[in-house]
């Protein structure tokens, strides 16, 4: 047909070779940071692998907190996610009898890698935690190389190597390698750098304000030091890029204007967990002591790891004669070398002066280690050492760089704790970096030489950061806290089991019992106990807790189970798990308990003495079930001899939050630790009525006037008995709210077992109701006529920060539309 033409041997149509040209260009910018990706991935894992951690081997992975905290609310998360949490992302019902979530979720889930946790199966969430650290250092080490980039061109296996020399920095691997949402500040800082880069070159402001609120969003305490580190990136680069006045005033707006829409996306979340940290336990933080200045040197030599919270601001010795070559390259601009040389003076003295190390620390006293802003000078030498790089270093430079590289090991060899593992990153790593610098600058004509300075440079940033990671467990391993603990095995799977077997929620409460294996084993094992560790716990839930006899350290902030059948009553506990006779063995036992909503028709007073825990508890029951008897002490501090009289066969309880050692009754001891143990059964009064109690112990201070209580078990009971038949007939729960309905005529006082923390919000027959406090829990008044009761927990802040991270998000889409438009009626 005369309309038809054929196409056998057209050529291909034209878009195709530009497609393929840009594809290629797209695959070209990913070397860089594929390069420093995987270097410091498989640099971190290899160490574990040559320490023999789990999965590699069977010494426990998780150190301090990370057992503690990270895998138990990542287990949450997995629970949250999958629809088997008792909650939801404002608050949750496991742990500390209820308490707020969204703060928590903020603080220790934030890492957008944290999500990666839920694809797997909840037994192995623990290893996708520990995978967390390598890939978001990883993803660092990724972003620095292309930040790099665009401070000067260069070689894309070069920036990928100085990459992975920040991936890979003393910070990542000796202080923060197991905090998953701490490690999110290493990858903010080169993300804000990229992002001041676009705000020099007047573009893309709604990425650039998208970038901050990654940033914030992923952990807001290292976000605050990385935005303080991209202003004086920012300051830097105003001063040493050729600009005119008015285009820096420019930058400078751009830059203001997109970090304050940025922060203002995160509100949501921010603005309630700052008041979730007001409302908290305060703790007794110390002031800031800075390092003298030998260790605080001593801290910038490659593979150092100095015993307690010393500065580790190193990098691989690479990235160190690189940057001590800077001021010496006169390929770079004189105003360049002393601007960037200031700064980072600038910024490493500020490390040790407490005014600005409380500014970097957000004006709060630096709890534990006090130098967790170091990650900041650790990249910047990395950029001073690309400056260097890139200008080609002069042989001579980069010898003296070496020189005094080694120069200062040997001076500072006599620092307390010095470990011989610098001496082997400094002569070994320090020489092959050398080496391959040197082939580098001068390979001329010799474009062989390239190849192998690459692989000498990308070999020796592997192996001595390997070395130094290596080394920071090692050390790490010889204080008490950082004990590697097991965090799946067939013990936990087996508690686990146990707990869920006597599930009852929301009828009762299950305690997953003692001896923990974290200290938020509620969030781990799905049980409702008291068991509950954040920064967050409120100083409504230690003033109501602490009275009662819980156990708790921290200052407040962790709170235990336990054992003892009046608590039991108060908080709605009706099962309990305990080891078992057999290795590994848990077993689990149901008992009576009172509805979560109960009645007190009266006000009652205890009749035993009014300081004594005992009294304490029989207020918030509402009976009078415990004989406290007067005590008489004899003997030494050493062992000191508590004797009492009681009714033959109660059972007798113990409390001493001020002693440290062992408790010695009718022959059996038991270990106590101080305020941790809390309340503790001994055992049932012998017929004789007489009661004997020793603790031998080396601390200071006695038992309080009143340490031993008898409960009688018949008045128990009745009393359990009693508010079983006059609380809640039916009680349900929902994410963040519950409800319960009353027997008809009830009144008085509705007590609900949780602590009456800021943020409930309540009705009483479909009124609103101001809630009340019954010792430290939540109570309402009802009328013979109130017939239901509803309440619902909103975090403080929450509505506030909705309506400001609308008016951010309104701003972004806005501004985005505009320059769409603008950008398609320039084409037009």
């Amino acid at each position: 047909m005369a309309s038809e033409r054929s196409t056998v041997g057209d050529p291909p149509p034209e878009p195709a070779r530009p497609a393929r040209r840009r594809l290629r260009l797209v695959l070209r910018r990913l070397y860089a940071p594929l390069l420093a990706f995987f270097v410091t991935s498989a640099a971190f894992c290899s160490a574990w692998a040559l320490r023999g951690s789990y999965p590699f081997g069977n010494t426990g992975r998780a150190l301090n907190d990370q057992a503690n905290q990270y895998v138990p609310f990542h287990r949450a998360l997995w629970d949250l996610v999958h629809g088997q949490a008792a909650g939801d992302l404002l608050f949750t019902w496991r742990g500390g009898f209820g308490q707020q979530f969204l703060s928590d979720y903020y603080t220790y889930l934030g890492n957008p890698i944290s999500w990666l946790t839920v694809l797997v199966p909840r037994a192995r969430v623990d290893l996708a935690v520990f995978l967390v650290t390598p890939l978001t250092m990883g993803l660092a080490a990724a972003l620095m190389a292309v930040y790099l980039g665009k401070l000067v061109p260069g070689p894309w296996w070069q920036r990928g190597v100085l990459g992975a020399c920040y991936g890979l920095c003393g910070w990542a691997v000796s202080d923060a390698s197991y905090i998953p949402m701490w490690l999110w500040g290493l990858v903010a800082l080169p993300m804000l750098g990229i992002a001041v880069e676009w705000c020099l070159e007047q573009r893309r402001w709604p990425s650039v304000a998208l970038l901050v609120a990654l940033a914030w969003y992923g952990n807001f305490y290292t976000a605050m030091m990385a935005t303080m580190a991209a202003c004086v990136l920012l300051a830097v680069r105003l001063i040493t890029r050729d600009m005119e006045s008015g285009a820096r005033l420019r930058a400078v707006w751009r830059a203001a204007t997109a970090a304050a829409v940025g922060i203002m996306l995160t509100l949501p979340l921010l603005l309630p967990s700052f008041l979730s940290s007001g409302a908290a336990q305060p703790t007794d933080a110390s002031s800031f002591h800075p390092q003298r200045i030998e260790v605080f040197l001593s801290g910038m030599l490659p593979a150092t790891h100095l015993w307690g919270g010393r500065p580790r601001l190193y990098i691989a010795s690479l990235g160190l004669i690189l940057a001590g070559s800077f001021l010496l390259n006169t390929a770079v601009a004189k105003r360049t070398r002393l601007v960037w040389g200031a700064a980072i003076v600038l910024v490493a003295a500020s490390f040790q002066f407490p005014p600005t190390q409380y500014l970097w620390h957000g004006l709060a006293v630096p709890n534990g280690n006090p130098y967790r802003e170091a990650f900041v000078f650790s990249g910047m030498l990395v950029v001073l050492a690309w400056l260097a790089l890139a200008h080609r270093p002069r042989p001579l430079h980069l010898a003296l760089s070496a020189a005094l590289l080694v120069v200062a090991t040997f001076v500072l060899r006599h620092t307390n704790d010095f470990g011989g593992a610098t001496w082997a990153a400094v002569l070994g790593g320090g020489g092959v970096s050398l080496l391959a610098l040197l082939l580098l600058v001068t390979s001329g004509k010799r474009r062989y030489l390239v190849p192998v300075a690459a692989v000498l440079m990308v070999g020796v940033v592997f192996a001595e950061s390997t070395l130094a990671a290596v080394n920071a467990d090692e050390r790490r391993a010889r204080e008490r806290w950082a004990a590697p603990a097991a965090t799946s095995n067939r013990s936990i799977t087996h508690h686990f089991d146990a707990v869920r077997d006597v599930d009852g929620w929301p009828a009762y409460r299950t305690d997953s019992g003692a001896p923990q294996t974290a200290y938020n084993d509620a969030l781990a094992l799905r049980a409702e106990g008291p068991q509950y560790y954040s920064s967050y716990l409120p100083e409504a839930t230690y003033k109501a807790l602490e009275p009662l006899g819980f156990g708790y350290k921290n200052d407040g902030r962790t709170f235990f189970g336990a054992d003892n059948p009046v608590l039991d009553a108060i908080f709605s506990i009706g099962a309990r798990v305990r080891p078992g006779d057999a290795p590994n063995s848990w077993t689990a036992a149901r008992f009576p308990a009172p509805p979560l909503v109960t009645v007190r028709s009266a006000p009652f007073t205890s009749p035993n003495p009014a300081d004594s825990v005992y009294a304490h508890q029989e207020d918030v029951l509402g009976a009078a079930v415990y004989d406290v008897p007067k005590v008489t002490r004899t003997g030494p501090d050493t062992a000191q001899t508590y004797t009492a009289r009681c009714t033959p066969g109660s059972e007798l309880y113990w409390y001493s939050p001020a002693l440290y050692g062992t408790v010695v009754s009718d022959g059996a001891r038991r270990p106590i630790e101080d305020k941790l143990s809390g309340v503790m059964k001994l055992g049932a009064v012998p017929a004789s009525g007489t009661v004997a109690v020793t603790v031998e112990t080396r601390s200071q201070g006695a038992a309080p006037e009143h340490p031993v209580g008898c409960l009688d078990r018949g008045r128990l009971d009745a009393a359990v008995a009693h508010l079983k038949a006059t609380g809640a007939t039916k009680v349900t729960t929902s994410g963040h709210g519950i409800e319960a309905t009353l027997p008809r005529g009830a009144s008085g006082t509705a007590v609900f077992a949780m602590t009456d923390v800021p943020g409930w919000q309540c009705t009483a027959g479909g009124t609103a109701t101001t809630p009340t406090s019954h010792h430290g829990l939540l109570a309402l008044p009802v009328t013979p006529t109130t017939g239901t009761l509803a309440c619902s927990f909103t975090p403080r802040g929450l509505t506030p920060g909705l309506a400001a991270g609308a008016l951010a998000l309104l701003a972004l889409t806005s501004v985005t539309i505009a320059s769409l438009r603008r950008r398609r009626s320039g084409a037009a």
